[in-house]
């Protein structure tokens, strides 16, 4: 039964998702305040330069929160089980040059992968099931919230389509791409 991912005590992840749930929070303290300040003075204030100022400061902030990378705690998880040797498994492992068109096709791949090591793990009882659980389930929230290119091009390959690698190489794969995304 796949519920929410529930981190560890200890897990970076847990302790990472709290600080960006503070800096989020506080974004929206600062979004509240300025939309009370331009509510109760709105004309009056556009009639000047400040207000002006204060205005597109508003238009700008959430923007600036929107500009973290959704991918953040997939990369932490990542780290921590990139060397586990409980995991042995052959993996199809998309190229991490595909267009940009495909990059929701090679995300779904990678994370249609992450739910085979998932059932390796449950199988072998390995040490990082909780983390690959983590991978899997922030993966597909981050895939959804980012609403990366919907539209899937008649050159995107399927995930069957590609190599089959080894762990460490589908692993190494996967943080390039997800790093290439969160350049975007």
């Amino acid at each position: 039964m796949l519920g929410m991912a529930r981190p560890t005590r200890n897990s970076t992840g847990a302790l990472s998702r709290l600080e960006s749930q503070k800096t989020h929070l506080k974004s929206i303290c600062l979004q509240y305040q300025l939309y009370l300040l331009l509510n109760s003075h709105f004309f009056c204030l556009l009639k000047n330069e400040m207000g002006l100022i204060i205005f597109f400061l508003c238009a700008y902030v959430p923007k600036t929160a929107a500009g973290h990378c959704k991918w953040t705690e997939v990369l932490k998880d990542l780290e921590l089980i990139k060397s586990s040797k409980d995991i042995d498994v052959s993996l199809y492992t998309a190229n991490t040059d595909e267009d940009k068109e495909c990059q929701e096709p090679v995300m779904r791949c990678f994370l249609l992968e992450m739910k085979v090591i998932l059932q390796e793990c449950r199988i072998k009882n390995c040490s990082k099931t909780q983390d690959v659980l983590n991978i899997w389930k922030n993966g597909n929230a981050s895939l959804e919230n980012n609403k990366l290119n919907s539209t899937t091009s008649a050159k995107c390959k399927e995930c069957e389509e590609y190599e089959e690698k080894n762990f460490t190489e589908f692993i190494q794969s996967f943080v390039k791409v997800i790093q290439r995304e969160c350049k975007h």
